[in-house]
């Protein structure tokens, strides 16, 4: 796709691509990024796009599911259905979906159902799952249990029939939704981040330590690589702190919390209002969601009334190739043809090979489902008797008991030296020795004091003359310089005016309602035990050394 006007915005992309398509219920999808050190970003609407690429054109640019719908029953066609399925097979094959071993089995089944059809013993063999690659970690069992399931139990579905019972399953479990984010906790341990339909979680292995529902959560804010949620658990106000690698990558963090929580959250998109990173003394980043919410979305939904468009399925010859379920996700935008081919068209047609070439560790067009040949040595061996009995319940086989989507497309970049720097702990500072050495004993010259006094005078009075010109305007000054002096002034002023009540707030027993309600924002809390606590214990410490060292002489 070609862009004449640098002053495009993403919206206009986004409808672009969703016109073609015919899709309606388009706010659940978004186009997301890579800038050049690999951070991902989701495009803004209404900003331009140049202005958001910081890489040269042509543009790679993927269409994905930015908002999982609550609850697929809601969803009112079934192209939106079919989308939302690729998308989660696609989460599957990337191990971003946690489920036990019966749950993976049966949403293995629903995508052999959808693609395949019924099981045929003639076109069928023995281990015809073996050919495809479902997800990250394949065991015989498994496929065992999937063949199961496809030959008894979901003959006779239809792929719209097959793909919507893989959604009813999948929304069920707890990482639908959730888009990593790799962290580090406050005690260096390695977290996933993530924001769904029900609130903010975070998980730590295997399972998932947090959930903060989204009226429970206050503010979202961020400073440098630290991310901070503070919400409401069990009626008291908490602060969870969090670092990611890069400022970006924590920036990037509290936009798509911010999004999320507006979205899920709000009834209506006119009580979203624009938020701050909320620095205390600086003005931080300001962002607003300007979309939909998810319940004028399902309104809208419910409103449609027109013949459903066709829905053109990859066919078992094109999801066996090594691009086919993914193209009709990708974008290659040059700097106005037509944006994708027909789904209909040949795959050579597809001109996938321009543009920016995609990061070898992570193929952008990695097959959900592959014809890659299944190794000789597996990295799981057939299961004994004993392991058969634990079959029904073994918990997290898609991704190797431990939560880890590494592999997923389009990483947010973890490294994890660099992260463990924020912990390393700088050795204190040791405390002044007394300086040993000894004084010469000076010989006071009375006259040099008085000359220099005199001269001090002199400068004060030049000092005051000077000032006072520029005062009475006597003398023209920079416009420049004159707003700084007086912006200074005023910042001095406020500063002797704000200090004074901030020792009030913190220091004083007053009890009046307005000062509580101050104490207990999130802000104040956070200025109190980042900022003010350690200072006051260094001026602590400094007089107590002074007072010792006084003692001491």
């Amino acid at each position: 796709m070609q862009l004449s006007k640098r002053e495009t915005k993403g919206q206009f992309l986004i409808d672009h691509i969703c016109n073609y398509y015919s899709l309606l219920e388009k706010d659940y999808f978004g186009i997301r990024y890579v800038d050049p050190e690999k951070q991902r970003h989701w495009l803004e609407p209404n900003k331009s796009i140049f202005k958001q690429m910081k890489s040269h054109p042509p543009y790679t640019m993927c269409f994905r599911v930015k908002f999982y719908p609550h609850e697929p029953l809601k969803i009112k066609e079934e192209l939106t259905r079919y989308l939302l399925y690729l998308q989660i097979k696609r989460d599957i094959f990337h191990g971003r979906l946690l489920c036990s071993f019966s749950d993976a089995a049966y949403l293995g089944a629903c995508i052999v159902q959808a693609e395949l059809g019924d099981y045929d013993p003639d076109e069928h063999p023995e281990n015809y799952i073996s050919e495809f690659e479902i997800f990250p970690k394949q065991s015989q069992k498994l496929e065992r249990k999937i063949v199961e399931i496809h030959k008894n139990e979901l003959r006779g579905q239809s792929p719209p029939v097959a793909e919507f019972n893989l959604l009813l399953k999948a929304h069920t479990l707890e990482t639908y939704g959730v888009d990593p984010h790799p962290c580090k906790d406050s005690t260096g341990t390695t977290t996933f981040l993530g924001f769904t339909a029900a609130g903010f979680v975070v998980f730590q292995g295997n399972k998932r330590i947090h959930l903060i529902k989204w009226p429970d959560v206050c503010k979202l804010k961020f400073e440098g690589k630290t991310f901070y949620v503070i919400g409401t658990q069990k009626e008291k106000k908490a602060m969870l702190a969090f670092h990611t690698s890069t400022p970006a990558a924590c920036k990037h963090l509290w936009k798509c919390g911010v999004e999320n929580q507006a979205f899920y959250k709000y009834a209506k998109s006119s009580q979203i209002k624009t938020v701050s990173s909320s620095k205390i003394f600086f003005k931080g980043s300001r962002f607003r969601y300007s979309g939909k919410v998810a319940k004028e979305v399902v309104e809208a939904s419910s409103k449609i009334q027109r013949e459903p468009p066709e829905v053109h399925r990859a066919n078992i010859s094109q999801s066996r190739s090594s691009h086919s379920l993914n193209k009709q996700l990708i974008i290659n935008m040059e700097p106005l043809q037509p944006l994708l081919p027909s789904p209909s068209e040949q795959e050579e047609e597809l001109p996938l090979g321009e543009g920016v070439p995609l990061p070898k560790e992570d193929n952008i067009s990695a097959p959900l489902i592959s014809s890659s040949p299944v190794k000789a040595a597996r990295e799981y061996e057939d299961p004994t008797s004993e392991e058969e009995d634990k079959i029904k319940e073994e918990p997290l086989t898609i991704s190797e008991l431990v939560y880890n989507p590494s592999a997923s497309l389009l990483p947010t970049p973890v490294d994890d030296d660099e992260i463990d720097m924020l912990f390393d702990c700088p050795s204190r500072l040791e405390l002044e020795r007394e300086d040993t050495d000894s004084f010469e004993d000076l010989e006071a010259d009375e006259n040099a004091f008085l000359i220099a006094e005199e001269e001090e005078l002199k400068e004060a009075r030049r000092a005051l003359s000077w000032s006072y010109d520029i005062l009475t305007g006597h003398i023209r000054v920079n416009p420049l310089v004159k707003s700084f002096s007086r912006l200074l002034v005023v910042g001095l002023g406020l500063l002797l005016f704000v200090f004074p009540l901030l020792l009030l707030l913190l220091e004083s027993g007053i009890d009046l309602s307005f000062l509580c309600e101050i104490r207990q924002t999130p802000e104040f809390e956070q200025f109190h035990y980042e900022y003010y606590c350690p200072l006051k214990e260094w001026v602590a410490g400094k007089v107590h050394l002074i007072l010792y060292m006084l003692g001491c002489s």
